[in-house]
């Protein structure tokens, strides 16, 4: 009894080395895949967001109101703190459209993710149902409509219509695309992972046609924030020579008459110029 108990574990030893062995292609792609569907479902924090305080108490627009106190002291003037109140809605509008593009743009990251899960799990030997279970849990694409989409697979339902009602949110427009693959392979036969290959190469080629556009435009945008720099620094060079640029503006009528036109020509040259510039990154 002694002397069988080396060969026992021996050959307990063995059977764990070869399952080990036969599930290595797969344990460190998953574990990838979890690890990095974690990382983007926890991602950076949200826009006002500070630690130890509500993101409703303090957020980044409320910020021109603390901008716009100094020319309002220094100017001895309410018109610069009106102008920071009003900016406050409009800046709030541009951060949360730039949140709203930064989802977007993981959504559609995640979707190129989920192509790629599920052709990597079908060529693994899975079961398309599982291969879409497991590749949507690991990477987040299907959102809200993950439920729906996984019941479906699941229990046979219409997987290419769930995955177009999913399509429908912003930057989730490739899951039609694997709709329609999922729909000629259960259709007509062909195989699922070598059209997702080519869904998961063009969704690619698009994303890094978007990221050059985008490098391109960063000149365009970069003087657009000079032009609307230029009046505040126009009126710290006349403060610098010696004059009083906000008594003028803030206590004369010509001035407050030039302010008024000034800040409309200012308000309007940012529109038109970034316009022209969010036209261009139109694709």
């Amino acid at each position: 009894m002694v002397t069988g108990r080396p060969v026992h574990a021996a050959a307990l030893y063995a059977g764990l080395a070869a399952r080990l062995g036969a599930g290595r292609g797969r344990g460190p792609r998953r574990g990838r895949l979890l690890f990095e569907a974690g990382a983007a479902r926890v991602g950076p924090p949200p826009a006002g967001w500070w630690p130890g305080r509500s993101a409703s108490r303090l957020r980044p627009e409320w910020l021109c109101l603390a901008a716009s106190l100094v020319p309002a002291l220094l100017g001895e003037s309410l018109l610069p703190l009106l102008a920071g109140v009003a900016a406050v809605p409009l800046v709030g509008g541009w951060l949360r459209a730039r949140a709203r593009a930064r989802e977007r743009d993981r959504r559609a990251d995640a979707v190129i993710e989920l192509c790629a899960a599920v052709a990597a799990e079908l060529r693994a030997g899975s079961q398309p149902a599982q291969a879409l279970r497991f590749a949507a849990r690991a990477t987040g694409a299907l959102g809200g409509e993950e439920p729906a989409v996984l019941a479906a697979a699941r229990f046979g339902g219409d997987v290419p219509e769930a995955l177009r009602c999913a399509a429908r949110a912003e930057g989730a427009d490739g899951l039609a695309g694997l709709g329609a693959c999922w729909q000629v392979a259960v259709d007509g036969g062909a195989g699922l992972a070598a059209g997702l290959d080519r869904l998961e190469a063009a969704l690619r080629e698009r994303r890094e046609q978007r990221e050059r556009l985008r490098a391109q435009l960063s000149g365009a945008w970069a003087t657009v924030v000079l032009l609307a720099l230029l009046p505040v620094a126009g009126l710290a060079m006349g403060a610098a020579l010696g004059a009083d640029p906000l008594g003028v503006l803030l206590h004369t009528p010509a001035g407050l008459a030039c302010l008024a036109v000034g800040g409309a020509l200012e308000a309007a040259g940012l529109w038109w110029a970034g316009r022209i510039v969010r036209a261009g990154e139109e694709p």
